[in-house]
């Protein structure tokens, strides 16, 4: 089997997933050519397991002090360069196409008329699920970003709608989390802010994963730059978790049972949606803002969550080799009745397309 596999590279999350993916293809004897897009080629790293992976500028948005710059991004955006990457590339020739929403394999599966399978967080928001929905333009620009034929959407909860578990892609625990250490990952914020805020909150270690600080000790903060190892590794060691409201490392965080604090990047309504429902599900705490106090009540007063999530890559992997003989709906009810009840909501509850048997607060939600 030949897959043509695109992956958005803005953030890590993606790239996370798709680690999972390509181990789990590559045990099952899967042929697999990766596509990314969305940063620059030498912003990559860690990247063997994808072996010759192909990049492409694609589409991506800008960040500064914790918000979407709605300005540069257009600015930065090469429309014209997208649209010949996308009549470039030839998705035929595969036996399957997928996307974790990608837009160049996606869109030139489309224009090609060949079968793309959509595969990932943002797939979710197909379905009636917690969203922020004050912002409609976004709402659209999600909806049509990385098109495809079949969608696997994935979340903390299925809620009553055929999607899947998280795919998490994290190592094997080696040591027992220190209560007083911290991993810190905020990339989209002001990292000398960040530094302060940490600052003054003396009595835990935080151990902070930033490209434009050197890295070394600044008092009770200790800086390190990017890297999948070392971030694993830390991540292994801290019992508690500060960062944006991505959905990968939330994911891996609530795996390996860590105390979390979430702050959605200002703007991203799938960071202000994730943040929703982190809060709904009592999972982790969330914040708008971040300051020292913030993060020291969040320290004192947080209880920490875990969640044994089922090998979704695998299940996943093993229905594309089907032929996909299994529907989807099968297939997302027999990995939830693998993941167990936490804090009253059932895991295993059978799923129910009109949510009917869900609580109301759970299947309309607005920020």
């Amino acid at each position: 089997m030949k897959i043509l596999y695109g992956v958005q590279g803005t953030g890590n999350g993606h790239i996370t997933r798709a680690r999972a993916m390509a181990a789990e293809m590559h045990a099952a004897g899967v042929e697999v050519d990766f596509v990314f897009s969305g940063r620059p080629p030498e912003d990559y790293f860690d990247m063997a397991v994808f072996g010759d992976y192909r990049t492409f500028q694609g589409l991506s948005f800008v960040a500064r002090d914790g918000k979407l710059d709605l300005y540069a991004t257009c600015r930065s955006a090469n429309f014209y360069k997208l649209y010949r990457d996308i009549c470039s590339l030839d998705t035929r020739g595969y036996d399957l196409v997928m996307a974790d929403f990608e837009p160049i394999v996606a869109w030139a599966a489309k224009r090609q008329g060949v079968t793309c399978v959509g595969f990932g967080h943002q797939y979710a928001f197909k379905y009636d699920i917690p969203r922020y929905k004050k912002n409609a333009i976004a709402q659209f620009i999600m909806s049509n970003f990385a098109p495809a034929t079949t969608q696997l959407g994935a979340h903390w909860h299925h809620f009553g709608h055929p999607i899947l578990p998280p795919l998490i892609h994290a190592q094997p625990l080696t040591n027992i989390a220190d209560p007083e250490q911290v991993l810190v990952y905020l990339p989209f914020e002001n990292s000398e802010a960040v530094l302060e805020w940490l600052e003054g909150v003396p009595n835990y270690r935080f151990k902070l994963h930033c490209k434009d600080i050197e890295p070394g000790v600044y008092g009770n903060v200790e800086v390190f730059p990017f890297g999948r190892d070392l971030f694993q590794k830390n991540l292994s060691e801290c019992e508690s978790v500060l960062c944006n409201a991505g959905f990968e490392l939330n994911s891996e965080a609530l795996q390996l049972g860590r105390r979390i604090l979430a702050k959605p990047l200002k703007g991203q309504i799938e960071q202000h949606s994730n943040a929703i429902a982190l809060e709904m599900l009592g999972v982790a705490k969330t914040s708008d803002v971040l300051s020292s106090d913030i993060i020291q009540d969040w320290l004192e007063t947080s209880r920490v969550v875990q969640i044994s999530y089922p090998n979704v890559a695998r299940a996943v992997v093993a229905w594309l080799q089907s032929g996909n003989d299994v529907s989807v709906e099968d297939l997302c009810e027999s990995l939830w009745k693998q993941t167990p009840n936490v804090r009253g909501i059932d895991f295993t509850l059978a799923l129910d397309k009109s949510a009917s048997r869900l609580p109301t607060n759970i299947k309309n939600v607005t920020a």
